[in-house]
């Protein structure tokens, strides 16, 4: 696939995902909305939907959504490391546009909203107790499990005898949107679980710069390098596993 259709589907899927997900926190936190407090479940069931549907979008260039699968891919050799820009391009612009069409969704209900310096948490994540490092630590550990289930679990084939053996491929992209959920369920309680660096610098940039939110709160730029380095590490360790293990059965 040339470099501009890579670029156009990532952005593509990226943008609906990152549209889809922080649509759904709108619709939880802000006022006047039918979702309003609908709750963390909420909140991750919308957001595994929204890794569905992006990635279904984003098939036709291999639906990573996420710089953090484009290196895992990468450091398995499953990817040429010259597609990896193109790829995070296509990603980071999707995540900008992404987190825009959300805001002209809830335009409304944002210029309604009592607490407007709360929004960052919309749009990109947050803490709960703010420590760099464990909150690097706990990004690592939910990337790695999410790149590694990528990597690691059977797809499609056919077995010797000619029968064919579905594997995790049966399930298609709503494989990966249920891994998606247990991870926000289980590891996303401290963190926000970002788990995709375009998912959260994207929309950061556009709370900061694009979107025009009177009285927005800071985008919190000295935390921003966490879900950026924090997936890329859990990713590519996931791609050494991969690595490590490929030569065993």
């Amino acid at each position: 696939m040339n470099a501009g259709s890579i670029f156009v589907w990532e952005m593509l899927g990226t943008s609906v995902l990152v549209l889809l997900g922080t649509a759904v926190v709108a619709n939880n936190v802000l006022r006047k909305t039918n979702g309003n407090g609908g709750g963390i479940l909420f909140v991750t069931v919308g957001w595994a939907f929204a890794v569905f549907a992006g990635a279904s979008i984003a098939d036709p260039s291999g639906a990573h959504i996420n710089p953090a699968v484009t290196f895992g891919l990468a450091v398995s050799g499953d990817l040429s490391w010259a597609d990896v820009p193109i790829y995070w391009a296509g990603q980071m612009v999707g995540g900008v546009l992404g987190a825009v069409l959300t805001w002209l969704t809830y335009k409304l209900q944002f210029d309604d909203h009592p607490e407007p310096e709360n929004t960052l948490g919309i749009f990109s994540t947050i803490p709960t107790i703010p420590n760099k490092v464990w909150n690097t630590v706990t990004e690592i550990i939910g990337t790695f499990v999410l790149v590694a289930w990528i990597l690691l679990t059977p797809g499609a084939d056919v077995s010797s005898s000619g029968e064919p053996v579905f594997g995790n491929a049966a399930l298609g992209y709503a494989g990966v949107s249920l891994v998606v959920l247990v991870i926000g369920n289980s590891l996303g309680g401290p963190t926000g679980y970002a788990i995709n660096p375009a998912r959260d610098l994207g929309p950061r940039i556009a709370y900061a710069l694009i979107l025009p939110i009177k009285g927005k709160g800071d985008p919190q730029w000295s935390y921003s390098w966490v879900p950026v380095v924090g997936p890329l590490i859990g990713a590519g360790l996931a791609g050494l596993l991969f690595l490590a293990v490929s030569g065993l059965s």
